[in-house]
């Protein structure tokens, strides 16, 4: 049984273990405080003791192609809704062109008055002035293409078509109307741009799948874009994918998809893997909205140098000038270039719901004294966190980041998990933290740190900081840490910054010699108010412990050694059965700042 040896110097601990109430067997069923989780269940219903230490460490990303059994969305009613004119069920498209090809060529139906057709071997050029048009291509050339000059919106329904245009774009629309992408259902496309662009003057080419206006992706089927020399699919306009495609999206030279305005992803399956330098999965200079569907995102490109902006940048998932914001759905990235981020933002980051999921592999890219380092979601500017679930995992070295704010981080629901090599959370500004899940286990940092003030009002916090000189939850020197509510458990190295004398709940604070796998419990005589089992190995750790039922001035328990068993938030018991309770290591005294006992204040670092 490991042994817990507690210091007295940290706060009122004593190491006499004589004394203490005999508690073995008479805990089970001993009630966590705070009321948190239906019916006592840790969220994911997570049981057992991991002992592994970093509980992410086998947790990885890949391509996943599979429908989705679920995968609706709302159509809007309202004409007066902005996105009412996006969906292709509020338009009729009353004349069809059918487009089919061969290596030999491409021929057309019958065109309706109003647009002309130039047939080049496979390619196919469209001149159109009327509305309500939906060309519909088919069949496979080595060497053809769709090019479409229209003044009105169309519908262009890819119909099992593949086509490569070894000098250009595999569809080139030359129009700043909205194009709705219908995939036929049961259907799989493919298209393939050139490794060199022949463009005529005026005119841009930016990728693959190439629109001067809106493209709006939609339908049952499938379909694959291959960039050799740019971009995948690009707008100069905005995005939209809806419920039901499935695309993947691969270049070697530019980005994954690539936008002027905005893109929003409503549903379907979205694969992307970009692999050039400094290349993003989805770049737009303005926002990114996720709204459901399943997105996976890889990008193993380095970081870079730019002449033009005298600055270094890595690869990312996803690069929004604007904002990015999450309202449901399921998004994974992983980047394993040098510098390489998950989400990275100039705007701010809101997540409300859906599923996140984030890997960076790489190191610290480096530049004469500029550097891009590893982040998993990083903004320019603020952070809130409403709900849903976040796992991150940035383990490349100094400078890998879980989640980072360059302004204020507010925390007010959400079940986030996150291990890294540098801080698992971090924010410029003051952080609040209101509620929601947090499990942080750094290896080389702290778990949670705010460079400015740290307010934690509610919610679960598993914090482990490294070991040494780190901590688990640090406030900026000359700033203060304020407990007013939630459930707290921080350990870390031998800093510290202990909460505030104006702190309205109390916590207590002591140092103790523990080992992976060893499970500690603080108990209030009889009952027993919480088991941690620990992660890793601390020699002289620092515990700050805050729970809702502590008592100002009351001293309480410190088991170690305990056995206990039942769900369990990584390794903190909600309503443990608790089987042995151990030995008796010495008790800790609750206060508003748990350091006051060794004149220790707000800040202050033994």
């Amino acid at each position: 049984m490991a042994v817990v040896a507690l210091v007295a110097t940290c706060c009122s601990v004593e190491d006499d273990n004589s004394g203490y109430p005999d508690m073995n067997g008479i805990m089970n069923g001993g009630q966590m405080p705070g009321g948190m989780g239906p019916g006592g269940m840790m969220p994911g219903g997570m049981g057992g003791s991991d002992t592994s230490g970093n509980d992410l460490a086998d947790f990885d990303i890949s391509m996943n192609s599979t429908a989705l059994t679920s995968d609706t969305e709302n159509i809007p009613t309202d004409e007066n809704d902005e996105s009412y004119e996006d969906y292709v069920e509020h338009s009729s498209f009353s004349a069809t062109v059918n487009i089919s090809y061969t290596d030999s060529g491409a021929t057309l139906s019958d065109l309706p008055d109003g647009v002309e057709a130039t047939v080049d071997g496979a390619g196919v050029i469209i001149n159109s002035t009327i509305k309500g048009v939906n060309y519909q291509l088919s069949g496979n050339s080595s060497n053809g293409y769709f090019k479409i000059y229209s003044e009105k919106k169309f519908q262009l329904t890819l119909n099992g078509v593949t086509l490569t245009n070894t000098t250009g774009a595999a569809i080139n629309i030359q129009s700043g109307k909205r194009a709705f992408v219908t995939l036929a259902d049961g259907t799989s496309n493919r298209l393939t741009d050139g490794t060199s662009y022949n463009t005529p003057d005026g005119e841009d080419e930016k990728g693959t799948f190439f629109s001067e206006g809106q493209l709006i992706f939609n339908g049952k089927g499938a379909l694959e874009v291959y960039g050799n020399k740019k971009h995948g699919i690009v707008s100069d306009d905005y995005v939209r994918f809806r419920a039901g495609t499935n695309i993947y999206v691969t270049t070697a030279k530019g980005h994954g998809v690539k936008t002027n305005d905005y893109v929003v992803i409503g549903g379907g399956v979205l694969n992307i893997e970009v692999s050039g330098t400094a290349k993003k999965g989805i770049s737009t200079d303005g926002y990114v909205l996720v709204t459901g569907g399943r997105t996976t995102i890889l990008t193993s490109g380095e970081g870079e140098y730019d002449e033009d902006d005298k600055d270094v940048s890595g690869a990312a998932g996803i690069k929004a000038d604007g904002y990015f914001q999450m309202d449901g759905g399921q998004l994974n990235i992983k980047s394993t270039g040098a510098g390489g981020k998950g989400i990275n933002t100039d705007g701010e980051i809101i997540i409300n719901d859906g599923d996140i999921q984030v890997i960076t592999t790489g190191k610290s890219y480096t530049y004469s004294n500029l550097d891009s380092k590893a982040k998993g979601i990083k903004s320019d500017t603020d952070v809130t966190i409403n709900g849903g679930t976040m796992k991150i995992k940035t383990m490349g070295g100094e400078g890998s980041e879980g989640l980072e704010a360059k302004g204020v981080m507010n925390i007010n629901g959400g079940e986030i998990e996150i291990a890294s090599y540098d801080d698992c959370i971090n924010s410029a500004g003051d952080m609040t933290i209101n509620g929601g899940y947090i499990y942080a286990f750094a290896t080389n940092n702290d778990a949670i740190d705010s460079n400015g003030d740290l307010y934690i009002k509610g919610g679960v916090i598993v914090a482990l900081g490294a070991s040494g000189a780190e901590c688990a939850i640090d406030a900026a020197e000359g700033k203060s840490l304020y407990i007013s509510g939630g459930t707290v458990i921080g350990v870390g190295g031998t800093n510290a910054s202990y909460p505030a004398s104006s702190s309205s709940q109390m916590s207590i604070a002591f140092q103790a010699n523990v080992t992976a796998g060893s499970t500690l419990t603080i108990a209030d005589g009889n009952s027993g108010l919480l088991s941690l089992t620990m992660k890793r190995n601390y020699q002289g750790g620092l515990y700050l412990i805050s729970l809702p039922d502590f008592k100002n001035g009351t001293s309480y328990t410190v088991y170690s050694g305990s056995t206990v068993s039942g769900d369990n938030w990584h390794g903190l018991y909600i309503s443990p059965t608790i089987s042995s309770i151990g030995n008796a290591a010495g008790t800790a005294t609750a206060q508003a700042t748990a350091g006051g006992n060794s004149q220790m204040g707000p800040g202050a670092r033994p």
